[in-house]
């Protein structure tokens, strides 16, 4: 009796054994696939985000390498035949013309040297000739010099003199997310004041755009972005990810603010 109890025992803890061993190999084959299942989806994701970078770069690529043809073309081109017509202007005599002739002489002139200085803003724009010779700071400077005009618009300028001047690979996107936004704030803001604000510390530039026109907020412009006529918005988008910057919107007492901060290898 007692040798049956003892067999029927071990047979039992044998048993019990042989289905822990078997639970735990089961666990054991579960978790393993989890987290192949888990490597793999990590190792897509990073795959379709690298891929995704890829796009945004050649978008990005195209889109400067369009600006500088259109740059050439118009300095070039545009340029060169407004400078002739301007020439002919010149030349023309103006003794034997009455008054009015005078007076429509000199405006057709007036206009066409208007003309000539606005295509080559336009070709200094595109191109973005002084920030390669002078770097970010001067290249923003320059900009909202430009389009500052205090009887409208009062743009002013306070950037951190410690940033390199040497052209970084990151600071045409970033010059173009600042030439976008100022954009922006004049065609839709209807504001009459706008501040350009930097900051660089370890190694971390860190831009701000105050305005005290109508501005977003941070849902808006999360909104806004995937619209389909929301192109200029895209473009600022698209050159934030490439910049792994992050972008913030807000509204305070005098007016709305636009903060990004840009880390600088």
């Amino acid at each position: 009796m007692n040798q049956g109890s003892n067999d029927i025992r071990l047979l039992l803890v044998v048993g019990i054994a042989a289905m822990l061993m078997l639970f735990i190999s089961l666990l054991l084959i579960f978790i393993f696939t989890q987290r192949k299942k888990l490597q793999y989806q990590n190792e897509l994701q990073a795959l379709q985000n690298a891929q995704k970078n890829q796009l945004i770069e050649a978008a990005v690529r195209s889109e400067e390498i369009e600006r500088h043809r259109i740059a050439e073309e118009l300095h070039d081109e545009v340029g060169a035949l407004l400078g002739a017509s301007s020439l002919h202007f010149y030349s023309v005599k103006l003794e034997d013309c009455d008054d009015q002739n005078q007076r429509l002489y000199q405006k057709g002139r007036d206009l066409l040297d208007e003309g000539i200085n606005k295509i080559r803003g336009i070709s200094h724009s595109l191109h973005s000739s002084i920030l390669q010779e002078f770097g970010l700071n001067e290249a923003i400077s320059h900009f909202c010099s430009n389009i500052s005009h205090e009887s409208v618009m009062d743009v002013s300028v306070t950037l951190d003199n410690s940033y390199p001047t040497q052209v970084g690979r990151n600071d045409i996107s970033i010059y173009r997310i600042v030439q976008e936004f100022i954009h922006n704030i004049t065609k839709h803001a209807k504001a009459t004041k706008i501040f350009v604000r930097s900051i660089y510390l370890n190694k971390t530039l860190m831009l701000t755009i105050t305005h005290n026109g109508k501005g977003l907020t941070q849902t808006h412009f999360e909104e806004l972005r995937f619209k389909k006529d929301g192109l200029g918005l895209k473009n600022i988008q698209n050159r934030v990810i490439l910049l792994k910057a992050d972008l913030k919107f807000s509204h305070h007492a005098g007016g709305y603010a636009i903060d990004i901060s840009v880390p600088i290898d």
